[in-house]
């Protein structure tokens, strides 16, 4: 895996090419009445305690090597669940998340 400083980003690693993608995926399997906000939060927790289950056992100062494909998974499977949650709801998760970073920079100042 390349480290994420060196990759160089294109249009297909965009957060709206991937959103769309997994739109077009679920039509065309018809998962779109599966795809209900409650559905997909449930779907996020349960795949947030499997990203847990794999590093429940690990001590602090362990290599994380052994683990780096399940937790590339288990982190896809949160990632997918949750573009698609925000497809779903309407809700943009990067004005999302930016906002939430300034509110806790009020909170928390430097």
């Amino acid at each position: 895996m390349a480290s994420i400083e060196s990759r160089v980003v294109t249009e297909r690693d965009s957060l709206e090419a991937l959103r769309d993608r997994l739109r077009a995926f679920a039509r065309e399997r018809s998962w779109e009445q599966f795809h209900t906000p409650k559905n997909l939060t449930t779907a996020i927790a349960g795949e947030a305690g499997e990203l847990a289950a794999v590093l429940q056992w690990a001590s602090a100062d362990e290599d994380l090597a052994q683990y780096m494909a399940a937790l590339e998974e288990e982190i896809a499977d949160i990632l997918i669940y949750l573009v698609r949650l925000c497809d779903v709801a309407g809700i943009d998760p990067i004005d999302a998340a930016n906002a939430k970073v300034e509110r806790n920079a009020r909170r928390f100042p430097a």
